[in-house]
């Protein structure tokens, strides 16, 4: 009978290293089976890449000390530009993730990607050489954006605020810095993968929601991020929402949840009350600062939020909700509200041991999910065999 066991790769060996599973090339064929000619086959490419590092362990006794795999994070670089609405967020990492240098720009909502884009690569760039970073060690390039995205055409599909930017390829922008992949994220969904060395080592069942110029959702269920039949999941800010009725929102409809407890339209509400606010979190601000109006402001999003995602608890009945974004510094007056009426609206049943708690990592949750992004990519058993192969290939043709 022909066997059905996963064929084991260098890429898969260099998880479990990554991972910590495997520390020597014992536990190498001990995990796999593999002989020891097989796993020398599978591990000398990895040592050589510069990917694995191997060196004599302290051992006990007499005869031949052991040696230790280490997985080399300084053997290559990831590149994250987390683009929101209002502004964009970069950092350079290692290949554990490591933050290396980090920098920031605000930016006028609505601008296009021939605005954008080349601001963020000049920034990158400039972080880079302030680094004294070689843009050849960059691997990949993660980007996240506001809306509904292919991530395979690396394309924004359709973003009801950043107009001008569907079915605009983003990677070309990039080919300046590196000829490395760019991997295009969902800016809700990449704080979502932000949480998996965090709250999703605890709850496999979650609803991540970025209350900021806009509000949006990511759906984890069975400890898998959902992104739904067209990529659209989570898109909770433009549900019509009853305490919106005829106001018009910026995706150009009326009686959306954004249209009265967006960021965005906090900003609206608070000018015309003579609060001088270009953005949320100047709102956040006079809220901790304890301005009355800014106060009911933010604390009514949060009402209005609870309601909507009332809806969403019941129906996929998440153990925990974690907000992040730019309102959650003011995390008590929004989950405030938010309790409010989600306890009261969703079934009793999917809200009596529903956690609500902040997200782990705070204003970096963006860039740190964007960088997970591109690094899953990477690092992948197919990227890292793929990179072996044609290095092989070089080698080869060189001779």
């Amino acid at each position: 009978m022909r066997s059905t066991a996963p064929t084991v790769t260098a890429g898969t060996i260099l998880q479990l290293i990554r991972d910590g599973e495997a520390g020597s090339r014992a536990d190498v064929a001990r995990l796999t089976g593999l002989s020891r000619t097989a796993v020398a086959a599978r591990v000398d490419p990895l040592v050589e890449a510069g990917l694995v590092a191997e060196a004599d362990a302290p051992g006990i006794g007499v005869g031949r000390p052991p040696k230790r795999l280490t997985f080399e994070a300084g053997s290559g670089l990831v590149l994250a530009a987390a683009i929101g609405r209002s502004r964009a967020q970069f950092t350079v990492c290692d290949l554990s993730g490591r933050v290396l240098g980090a920098d920031e720009i605000d930016q006028e909502v609505g601008q296009g990607p021939d605005d954008v884009l080349p601001r963020a690569v000049d920034r990158l760039q400039t972080l880079m050489a302030g680094l004294q970073l070689d843009p050849a060690d960059v691997l990949g390039i993660g980007v996240s954006i506001p809306g509904i995205v292919d991530p395979v055409a690396g394309t924004s599909l359709n973003s009801a605020i950043m107009r001008g930017w569907d079915g605009v390829p983003i990677a070309p922008y990039f080919a300046s810095l590196s000829a490395s992949p760019v991997v295009i994220e969902n800016d809700t969904n990449a704080i979502t993968l932000a949480e998996l060395d965090a709250h999703l080592t605890r709850y496999r069942d979650a609803l991540i929601v970025k209350a900021s110029t806009g509000l949006g959702a990511g759906i984890v269920a069975g400890g898998v991020l959902q992104h739904g039949a067209r990529g659209a999941a989570g898109d909770i800010g433009h549900v019509k929402y009853r305490g919106a009725q005829g106001i018009p929102c910026r995706c150009g409809e009326t009686g959306c949840l954004e249209a009265v407890a967006g960021g965005w339209a906090l900003v609206r509400d608070l000018t015309a009350q003579g609060r001088a606010v270009a953005h949320v979190r100047d709102v956040v601000t006079l809220a901790l600062e304890g301005d009355v109006v800014a106060r009911r402001a933010i604390r009514g999003s949060g009402q209005a939020l609870g309601e909507v995602l009332a809806s969403a608890v019941t129906l996929l009945d998440p153990a925990v909700i974690v907000v992040g974004g730019d309102m959650a510094p003011a995390y008590d007056l929004l989950v405030a509200g938010l309790r409010e009426t989600l306890y009261r609206d969703a079934t009793t049943v999917a809200a009596r041991d529903l956690d609500v708690v902040a997200a782990s990592h705070g204003a970096e949750s963006g860039t740190r999910g964007t960088a997970i992004l591109a690094l899953r990519r990477v690092l992948s058993p197919r990227a890292i065999d793929s990179r072996l192969e044609r290095e092989v290939a070089l080698l080869r043709a060189a001779h």
